[in-house]
């Protein structure tokens, strides 16, 4: 791994992903995009439901016809009796809280967009060790600590419609909430600070500088810094609190390696952004809107 985070990997952009059998269905209108970007503050984006309806909007034809295709949209008791009854949750950040990947997002703004989220794709569906595609697309732009932080102050985090609600409801409820992503600290901290969320309650992955502020890599201590990461380190939230039940949310079969004895006791996958059919298959419980989520917890 460390060679692969050290050098440059050439890469030729693979020209479709069409008859990859675990290429995700991306959700119309959320997918990367291609139309004018809109800049707005974090807090013009909750507060607008305008906003809000267009991303819901296009999220019900998917929905309509993968209720036909799946057999876990609708939880059983005992589900819910988990659900209910959770002592803490973890959530992915990309496509889950966000709408967004970041690392993308990232790329895109580092002129690298396309390359990087082919590999995002292969890493998300499991076809490839995740920390193979991490190096892989970091090492496709280098991003240094003065682009990353331009890129925070100019694209601020997209919540996913209800994301807000549900944590607080969850809150509420005295469910401690985690963000376990493979994605990186410096873009994650302003999502928990929206959401209300402790820092330390956030586990993923961590840019490296050097003395200048170019880019060295990422740190490989992190246990969402390879495959099976995210089992790892909810395995390690479990015992260091003492958790008697805990739930996984996530879109990636990154997020589904995570329901194993010792860490989730229940892998919901959410895929109000993008329905990833072999994780989705999997699932104890498919959502397309975090409403489902909070209705069940009265």
């Amino acid at each position: 791994m460390e060679s692969l985070m050290c050098a440059r990997i050439n890469l030729t952009p693979v020209r479709s992903l069409c008859s990859c059998k675990n290429n995700p269905i991306h959700v119309p209108l959320l997918a990367p995009r291609v139309t004018r970007r809109v800049l707005v503050s974090p807090t013009v984006v909750m507060g607008s439901p305008k906003s809000f309806n267009s991303v819901a909007a296009s999220v019900q034809p998917v929905e309509d016809s993968a209720t036909s295709r799946f057999d876990n949209t609708l939880p059983s008791k005992e589900i819910l009796d988990v659900w209910r009854n959770a002592n803490a949750v973890c959530f992915d950040v990309d496509s889950t809280v966000c709408v967004d990947e970041g690392i993308d997002e990232l790329a895109e703004f580092c002129g690298a967009g396309e390359a990087v989220a082919e590999w995002t794709a292969r890493a998300m569906g499991g076809s490839v060790p995740f920390e193979q595609a991490l190096a892989a697309r970091l090492s496709l732009f280098s991003p240094s600590q003065s682009l990353v932080q331009e890129f925070l102050e100019k694209r601020p985090p997209r919540l996913s419609p209800g994301i807000e609600a549900l944590v607080k409801k969850l809150h509420e409820k005295n469910k401690t909430v985690y963000l376990v992503s493979g994605g990186f600290r410096q873009m994650i901290n302003p999502i928990a600070t929206l959401l209300g969320i402790p820092l330390e309650n956030i586990y993923a992955n961590q840019l490296l500088f050097g003395s200048s502020g170019e880019f060295s890599g990422f740190d490989p201590n992190e246990p969402t810094s390879r495959s099976g990461g995210k089992a790892v380190a909810v395995q390690q939230i479990r015992k260091a609190r003492g958790f008697k039940s805990l739930v996984m949310i996530g879109d990636g079969a990154t997020d589904l390696e995570a329901r194993k004895p010792g860490g989730a006791d229940l892998f919901v996958c959410y895929a109000g952004v993008v329905l990833r059919e072999p994780v989705a298959a999997k699932a104890d419980w498919l959502v397309f809107n975090f409403k489902d989520l909070i209705n069940s917890l009265d």
